[in-house]
């Protein structure tokens, strides 16, 4: 029988890390729910509301309504295990971008040092979020972000700009 779907909101619960994407909760009604792993249900546009709370079987066990309503402590174990999960380069820096043979091929400079990637469609691998904000989707299913395009250097914007 499937149980009725948990909504955290506040502080009525404690979360505690057990693994680097996995928490145990701990309700203040004394229920504890153990191994789950917190996932956002909107990923692009609502980093801080509706995670979703994951089971070893993939079954979706809580939703927490928004991050910034648990206490700090719950915040803080959450957003560390998103951001493990997340973790997605962020671009400083265009290098170059060439095209050959329907392939575009970006050489960029990261928050986690310099890289090299493939796009093979670019429709559906570069995407502009929220105006400022860009996804890339590489060939090898990698993602890397460029959180706010006005802080690229104007070179760097320059080459993005045909691809958007």
């Amino acid at each position: 029988m499937k149980r009725e779907r948990l909504y955290i909101d506040g502080n009525n619960a404690r979360f505690t890390r057990r693994d680097l994407t996995i928490v145990d909760v701990e309700l203040f009604s004394g229920e504890t729910i153990e191994g789950v792993e917190p996932r956002r249900l909107f990923p692009l546009s609502g980093t801080d509301r509706y995670i979703t709370l994951l089971d070893q079987d993939q079954d979706e066990v809580g939703i927490i309504r928004d991050i910034n309503d648990l206490s700090e402590e719950g915040k803080k174990t959450i957003l560390s295990c998103l951001d493990e999960y997340y973790r997605i380069p962020k671009i400083t820096a265009i290098k170059s971008i060439t095209e050959k043979f329907g392939k575009v091929s970006f050489s960029v400079v990261t928050d986690k040092g310099e890289h090299s990637f493939d796009v093979r469609n670019i429709v559906h691998s570069i995407k502009l979020v929220c105006g400022t904000r860009v996804l890339i989707r590489d060939s090898t299913d990698n993602r890397y972000e460029i959180p706010d395009l006005r802080r690229l250097d104007k070179r760097s914007r320059n080459l993005i700009d045909f691809y958007l």
